[in-house]
């Protein structure tokens, strides 16, 4: 993720609702988003268009950073510029909610009622809402799983069924390494992001801050143990150095057994490497014991609509259909593989049905099954600043710049003490 320095200072904008009844039945919509996310937008309009032909929409592809940073300077002008409806990115969400809360419509004026938002599970909710304000809706989430090279565990005798903790992971790794030459276990980018940690920690109850954005937790000992592991693994070899173009080629060229990634990496493997189908599965993420949690969330995004758009209702109306039912999300899921936060999405049909690229295996059953265990975990204002701070202290600690991972979280919490103002939970 990229580090943004913003002033404390949000500019206040004062714009009202629209009148018009909710559920407009016509207008013009457009949507900021990115690449899978986009293509995956426009997948729901046919769908969309049959029951409000009067709605047209128009999905502008702007990529990632474009959107970010066009949002952020739109909302810095007091929301001038934006579209009607904008793509967050769940990770970077409060940013926006903390330092321009008059940039973004509430949900709830328009129709997004209790009943609607108990249809999506709490940890996708955590960083949309805040108070009485629902500033988005949640999207696709990413859901954690292990995606593995069949034929490589095959070799090896390694069995997924009895990898359960992390420590079987990197027993695994060792004789697969050895079995397959050339194929390294599993790929992490050590220094451009914080994947691995982020989702150990968060499969163990632990983040960067606690669950109501008050204090700083990433030095407590859940989160000192998922660093520990992680270190562990990369001295064992079980974790080599990747960024993700790195990744992706190395899925293609058979030379990595195991990635681990939210829900949302199936499309990236099948889409990318087609010819092997068949040859891909997908189990559980391991856990700390054998007993303990196996499911966290990385990634994920929503839709939220700006407070200056002269189509609320209609921009209302398109959000609760792709979002808020079954149809929608899994029109989605079929054409681009971007996971449903929609916990009723779990037992439609085609989650189901056995996937031949993935050997048959009902992958999404699996996958989507892990919703209503992963943990809530909250970013605050703060989360691209500690993120950083994370980075930083996680190279120094693989170079031996610190006795322990409790030691160089104690320096990482500090850290972001100085820089926040928010105080270290005890």
């Amino acid at each position: 993720m990229r580090f943004i320095s913003l002033g404390a200072t949000a500019l206040a904008v004062t714009l009202g609702l629209s009148s018009l009844p909710a559920f407009a039945q016509s207008g013009e919509l457009t949507i900021w988003s990115w690449n899978v996310a986009a293509s995956s937008l426009k997948s729901t309009l046919e769908g969309f268009n049959k029951q409000f032909p009067d709605i047209k929409v128009n999905v502008i592809d702007l990529g990632n950073h474009q959107v970010f940073d066009k949002t952020l300077a739109a909302c810095a002008a007091g929301g001038d510029g934006l579209p009607d409806i904008v793509t967050i990115e769940n990770f970077e969400a409060e940013i926006f909610w903390n330092r321009f809360p008059e940039c973004f419509a509430n949900l709830k004026d328009l129709g997004y009622t209790p009943e609607i938002q108990a249809k999506f599970p709490e940890f996708k909710r955590t960083e949309l809402e805040v108070g009485d304000v629902a500033y988005a809706m949640p999207w696709d989430s990413g859901p954690v799983a292990v995606f593995y090279r069949r034929d490589f565990y095959e070799k090896a005798g390694a069995d997924p069924a009895t990898i359960k903790t992390w420590d079987d992971f990197i027993a695994a790794g060792k004789k697969i390494a050895s079995a397959n030459p050339g194929v390294v276990m599993a790929q992490a980018d050590f220094n451009g992001d914080s994947e691995w940690f982020r989702m150990i920690s968060n499969e163990q109850g632990c983040g960067y801050f606690a669950t109501d954005g008050q204090s700083i937790t990433i030095n407590q000992p859940a989160c000192a143990a998922a660093l520990e592991k992680i270190k562990q693994m990369k001295d064992a070899g079980t974790l080599t150095a990747a960024i993700w173009d790195e990744k992706i080629q190395s899925n293609t060229a058979g030379t990595v057994a195991s990635q681990l990634y939210g829900g949302w990496y199936e499309g990236s493997i099948r889409s990318n490497s087609p010819k092997l189908e068949g040859k891909w599965g997908v189990y559980l993420m391991p856990s700390l014991t054998a007993d303990g949690p196996h499911a966290a969330n990385l990634g994920g995004s929503s839709l939220a609509i700006s407070n200056g758009s002269q189509n609320k209702e209609a921009a209302w109306t398109y959000l609760n259909y792709a979002l808020g039912t079954n149809e929608g999300q899994i029109a989605m899921l079929k054409s681009f593989g971007l996971v449903p936060s929609l916990l009723g999405a779990v037992k439609d049909p085609f989650v189901l049905e056995p996937q031949p690229y993935w050997g048959g295996q009902a992958v999404w059953s699996e996958i989507l099954g892990t919703l209503p265990k992963i943990v809530p975990s909250r970013g605050t204002a703060f989360q691209s600043d500690a993120d950083e701070t994370y980075k930083a202290t996680q190279t120094k600690y693989f170079a031996g710049g610190y006795p322990d991972a409790k030691a160089a979280l104690d320096d990482a919490a500090n850290q972001i003490a100085s820089a926040t103002g928010l105080p270290i939970a005890e």
